[in-house]
Order: C-alpha cells, then structure tokens, then sequence
C-alpha cells in the first residue's frame, strides 16, 4: 500500500513509534499479560504512566520547577470553555476574538460574568491576530487567548504582558515551538494534534495565581477537587493517556520543543513560499499572523476544485479540505508530520499548477 500524507487538522498524524508502541500495547501491555485497554485505572501500572506523562509535560514546558500542575481530563478543550469561568469568573474577564473556537469560548464564559473584548479580526475573516491588544485592566478576573487557530490559519507570535492571569488555549500548537510558558497560568489544550489520541485534554494551571469564584462548583468541574485527585476522580480515559505518554516520550527525544520548532519552521516556510509565489494558488493568512501548524490556503480558479481534488486523491494527499465552516483548503503540519511530506504536497501543487498554465497556453 502507497503511503499516505496527512495533512488532516485532527485527529492528527502521530509518530510511527508511537502507532507501533500503542498497537503493541493493545495486545499485551508491558509483557503484562493484559492489554492496556483493560488494565485498572487504580492499578500500579497506570500510576507510572500517568505520573511519568503529568511530569513529561511540565519537563518540557520549562515548568516543573513552577507552582504548576498538569491533569489529564475528560470532555476536549471545548469543556475547558465552561470550566475555566465556572471557576475563576467572579465579575468580568477579557476575551481577545480571533475566530470560532475563541468566539465558543466567549459564548460559555458570559454565563458566568461579564465579557470584555480585548481585540478582534472578525472585520476581515479572522485572517489576521490583532496588533492592539488591550493591556494592563487589573480589573479582570483573567485574560483569555487562543494561541492558534486552526480554521483560519491564524497564530499569535507576541503575548502582551498583562498584569492578571493569562489563559490559553493551546489545543493545535502546544509543544509545537519555544515560549516563556510561565506566563500563563493555565494553559489547556485536546490531545488531538500534538499530544496523542482523542480522548483526553490536558490542563496546566498554577492554582495559586487565580481566585476562586464566589459560586458552590460540582466535584467534577472543580480544579481544586481535580487537583487533589490527580486526574483519578473518576475513570480517566486509559488508553489516550497512555498515547500522550509515548508521544511525549518522542518529543523529548527528537531534542525537546526547541527542536521541533526549528523542522516545523522548515515545513511552514517550504509551503508559504510556494504559496506566496503561485499564479494558482493563494494564502489566506496575512505574513505576521500566519500559523506554522495549519496553513489556509484558496485555489484561485474554482471551476478547477474537482479535478484538484482528484489529483490530490490520486498522489495520496489526505485532509486538505478546509473547515466545513469556510472552505478552500488546509495543510495542517503538526509535530509528527515528516518533511517528506510536505515536499510531496508542494511538489503536487506545483505539478497541478505547470498543468493548468499549459492547458491554458
């Protein structure tokens, strides 16, 4: 069987070692004699996993030497839309809008307080990140920001310091590139892009940095709870924590985030340069927001969508359509996505492109 590049948004592409470990482990875990999917939450072999993955991301985010703590949840990031308020909105916190999955985030956190915008690219599509952010409202309860948004091809570059706690949701560029991580205070990202499989979510947060709402919070949805119970209040989800494990184990190999960042810039320049020079195809994104994990981009002659796609079929390129929500096409370059790959797309692309001019002479 040919191989496949996948370029698909997320679920997401993982290391091959780590489709090879997990299918290993499926059938016999660790010479166990059992396979993962059935082993005890509460057993001594799950603890190793779950502590050793809780220490790997704080080792690798530069925090573990921090008042931070990473849980492994149930309920993807968009859960984290109504927790994080449940939790620390008491009057108002700043919302910076960058597309759909910050606009969900505002939507869930209104029920609980009020909301203040703290900048927007809604004008023009969300295909830029706003230059001015509102800074320094000690008035808030928290700021929140979507780091990287994958529908739009957007990312935010500069985090303004700002003198209350940042939020962030990480979901499709954590571990991705190197930042000062402790200037969040909670960061939470689904596991779906560069943490493992789907299934579980991940929540970094120095609890000491936030106030607690003045409201009564269930067990399940109180940070507090979930922190004294080390992700174990209930049945967490076994087999993708054990995915995110051997994930995180790979990047710490390849060299760390540093590392990685330096093959996702070579990926991300490979393709915008490409892009910025074709006749066919377009970007979407402006060159100070563009997104090095999900590059948005527009065939130029429509009525050519059919026979594109099937070329695209045809060269074994999967997951390029874009978000359901606005069309055209995405390139989505996470961690585990080789270079290889992205050669074989621009090398498409411009094949299609070569075609197209002599049909067209």
């Amino acid at each position: 069987m040919m191989p496949k590049h996948n370029f698909c948004a997320g679920p997401a592409k993982l290391p091959d070692v780590v489709f090879q470990q997990a299918s290993k482990a499926v059938v016999n875990y660790n010479e166990s004699g059992l396979s993962i999917l059935e082993i005890s939450h509460r057993s001594n072999a799950f603890t190793v996993i779950i502590e050793e993955a809780r220490a790997l991301v704080l080792e690798l985010l530069g925090l573990n030497t921090k008042d931070y703590v990473a849980l492994f949840l149930h309920g993807g990031a968009s859960a984290q839309f109504h927790q994080i308020p449940f939790n620390f909105l008491s009057k108002r916190a700043g919302y910076l809008n960058t597309g759909v999955w910050s606009q969900k985030a505002i939507h869930e956190a209104r029920f609980f307080g009020e909301i203040v915008d703290l900048g927007s690219s809604n004008d023009q599509h969300f295909s830029y990140i706003p230059e001015k952010i509102i800074q320094n409202r000690i008035d808030l309860d928290y700021i929140h920001y979507t780091s990287n948004n994958t529908i739009y091809g957007t990312q935010i570059k500069n985090f303004p310091e700002q003198k209350v706690p940042v939020v962030v949701d990480m979901s499709s560029d954590i571990f991705s590139r190197s930042l000062d991580f402790s200037q969040f205070q909670l960061i939470y990202a689904g596991a779906q892009k560069n943490i493992g499989a789907a299934g579980t979510t991940l929540v970094i947060i120095n609890r000491k940095a936030f106030s607690q709402a003045n409201r009564k919070i269930p067990s399940l949805l109180n940070y507090d709870y979930l922190i004294q119970k080390e992700s174990l209040a209930n049945t967490p989800t076994v087999f993708s924590i054990y995915v995110s494990l051997l994930n995180l184990r790979w990047l710490k190999a390849q060299g760390g985030i540093k590392s990685v960042e330096k093959r996702n810039e070579v990926k991300a320049n490979l393709l915008y340069n490409y892009l910025d020079a074709s006749n066919l195809f377009t970007p979407l994104v402006k060159k100070n927001s563009r997104s090095n994990m999900n590059i948005t981009f527009a065939l130029n002659k429509p009525d050519l969508t059919s026979d594109f796609d099937r070329f695209l079929e045809h060269h074994n390129i999967i997951g390029l359509k874009g978000h359901r929500s606005v069309g055209d096409y995405r390139a989505s370059l996470y961690n585990a996505l080789e270079l290889d790959s992205v050669k074989v797309l621009v090398s498409c692309l411009q094949q299609f492109e070569e075609n197209y001019e002599n049909i067209k002479s």
